[in-house]
């Protein structure tokens, strides 16, 4: 189940998933098969077997919950920091063009902040606080549009 806004389940949803878990926990105990206790819990025969195989590894506490989902990793005053290397442009740190990429933000991260986050983590962080992809408006005034014909025509068949 996915959320906007980055959300997650709710404390009441996420123990109601754990009681769930539970009983197939002492319904594993039992002996009882997958697709009966897939039936009766109205739950899919994947999970109960990926609830099985971690209860055979660790128990009934490998069933408990995870709890909520990870805070993001950067603070508020790291993300406003955050802000103002990206205002400074892509050139200021290095990159040729001007073109901020979730791999050259998480890049900025690593190297400003020394923390290292995943590319849907960058996401995340920067749709939580407001951001979104942008993509030009219109093509550039300087584009030759028959040096791009000639290109496809004569270039990109012998490139293929």
């Amino acid at each position: 189940m996915r959320y906007t806004q980055g959300g997650g389940l709710t404390a009441e949803r996420r123990q109601f998933r754990e009681r769930i878990r539970y009983e197939a926990g002492e319904r594993f105990t039992r002996g009882d098969k997958t697709a009966v206790i897939a039936k009766d819990l109205r739950v899919s025969e994947r999970s109960v077997e990926r609830w099985r195989r971690a209860w055979r590894e660790g128990g009934m506490d490998a069933l408990a919950t995870a709890g909520p989902p990870k805070l993001p990793r950067l603070s508020d005053g790291q993300f406003a920091e955050l802000e103002k290397e990206l205002a400074l442009g892509p050139a200021e740190h290095g990159w040729e063009d001007q073109r901020w990429t979730l791999a050259r933000i998480r890049a900025v991260i690593a190297f400003r902040f020394r923390i290292d986050c995943s590319m849907a983590a960058v996401w995340l962080l920067l749709h939580r606080h407001g951001w979104s992809w942008q993509s030009p408006a219109r093509r550039a005034m300087e584009r030759d549009e028959h040096a791009v014909e000639l290109w496809k025509k004569d270039v990109w068949p012998q490139a293929e």
